[in-house]
């Protein structure tokens, strides 16, 4: 493995990490972008935190690394639908601009190609 894709895994792990820990500390912002479709907002943003801290964690070993990119690959396509859904009803997300809103749709797609790069 080279050394900038080191630094990239365990930057990418922090990364996740760091934002799973959010949905326990700050969940309110994130129950706030669960779709009004789904069942049980609070369960599935602690479930997708506790997600992310997991994959992150094991995307930090090599002996994991590969586990980790898939489950971060499967995490980010479960939660792509709340990403179209805040960028369809940017009246529901006066806090950010339609344009953010749209940007994350492209950035989704940036992250899935980094955790497939790091599968290997």
């Amino acid at each position: 493995m080279t050394h900038f894709k080191r630094i990239v895994r365990i930057t990418f792990g922090a990364l996740f990490i760091a934002i799973g820990v959010l949905h326990f500390v700050r969940p309110t912002p994130f129950v706030a972008i669960v779709p009004p479709y789904l069942p049980w907002p609070t369960a599935l943003v602690l479930v997708s935190g506790a997600a992310e801290i997991i994959f992150g964690a094991l995307l930090l070993f090599r002996g994991t690394m590969m586990l980790a990119a898939w489950g971060l690959i499967l995490l980010l396509v479960a939660v792509y639908p709340a990403n179209i859904h805040m960028a369809l009803n940017p009246d529901l997300y006066p806090s950010m601009s339609p344009a953010v809103l749209w940007a994350r749709l492209p950035l989704q797609f940036v992250l899935i190609g980094i955790a497939f790069w790091l599968r290997r």
